[in-house]
């Protein structure tokens, strides 16, 4: 008796923490209650990010970046005494870059398109992913800036694949991870999240790296003001008449079909705007890691 007792005892704790395992939905909906709630999320239908950007040592560029459901997206940013944009209407990206001789508006590729329109869902994959045909899979705990993350893999309805990490304690966003093709050439990148704050209820990040996983160098973004649900007409976002360049224009998409957040009630997706541009000495930079979720 006593044999068969420390039997089921040791079954039973052997047993205990499968049957206390958090599944993805658990975790997500620890991580919607840790933004400030689905509700308080999805009632966010404009943001305005403002902050400063490092373009490399001793460089800063002061931006602005501009947020409207369903995935209408638009950076200004300052160098060198003159603003550059970088826009999105939904279905086309759009650009002027006066700093490198472009000061006439030009529409994007069609890969700048798809890159933008893959980042450009408003609340991001993580949000209503089953309604969205994405999947999410639990891939186990990684550190992050040395605390335990849960590691999401989500693989969209288009078939990209990103990777969205959750810190285990806080359940906020600290890190993503994507695969992007920019030129012709795929890149996998990377984008951290940090000093979180709270913004009208909801927990926004105010720091932000990004650039290639591989390489040591990331481009810092620091949020010095964040706004929500401010007055944004759509005419901000459209490509301007007679811009030049780009391809075929791409057919609007009436609704979004894929992430932030920002992404998940945060500024992933504001802060990320996923067009490429070229600096100072010509060569190619990634504005963005995604995304979002």
């Amino acid at each position: 008796m006593l044999r068969k007792t420390m039997t089921l005892l040791a079954l039973g704790l052997m047993l205990a923490p499968l049957a206390h395992a958090q599944t993805v939905d658990d975790i997500l909906a620890k991580h919607y209650e840790a933004c400030g709630g689905l509700a308080k999320m999805k009632a966010v239908n404009t943001m305005r990010v403002t902050g400063t950007m490092t373009l490399g040592p001793g460089m800063e560029s002061p931006f602005t970046i501009e947020r409207k459901r369903p995935g209408l997206r638009r950076m200004e940013f300052t160098f060198q005494g003159m603003t550059g944009i970088q826009a999105f209407d939904g279905s086309r990206t759009w650009s002027v870059m006066p700093f490198m001789g472009k000061k006439d508006p030009e529409v994007g590729s069609d890969e700048d398109n798809k890159n933008a329109l893959d980042d450009s869902d408003f609340d991001g994959a993580l949000v209503e992913y089953k309604s969205k045909g994405h999947t999410i899979e639990l891939m186990g705990k990684e550190p992050v800036e040395g605390a335990d993350a849960f590691k999401l893999k989500v693989t969209k309805k288009n078939g990209n694949v990103e990777y969205d990490y959750l810190d285990a304690e806080t359940y906020l966003l600290v890190k993503t991870e994507a695969k992007r093709k920019f030129r012709g050439t795929e890149m996998e990148g990377t984008t951290t999240f940090s000093d979180y704050k709270d913004v009208d209820g909801l927990m926004q990040p105010f720091s932000m790296e990004s650039g290639a996983k591989e390489m040591p160098q990331k481009q810092k973004f620091a949020f010095t003001k964040i706004e929500m649900n401010v007055p944004l007409d759509d005419t901000r976002f459209a490509v301007p008449a007679g811009a030049t360049g780009g391809s075929a224009p791409a057919a609007a998409a009436a609704t979004d079909s894929t992430k932030a957040a920002p992404k998940d009630g945060d500024t992933k997706a504001a802060a990320a705007p996923d067009t490429t541009k070229k600096d100072t000495k010509g060569k190619t930079t990634k504005s963005s890691g995604k995304k979002k979720g």
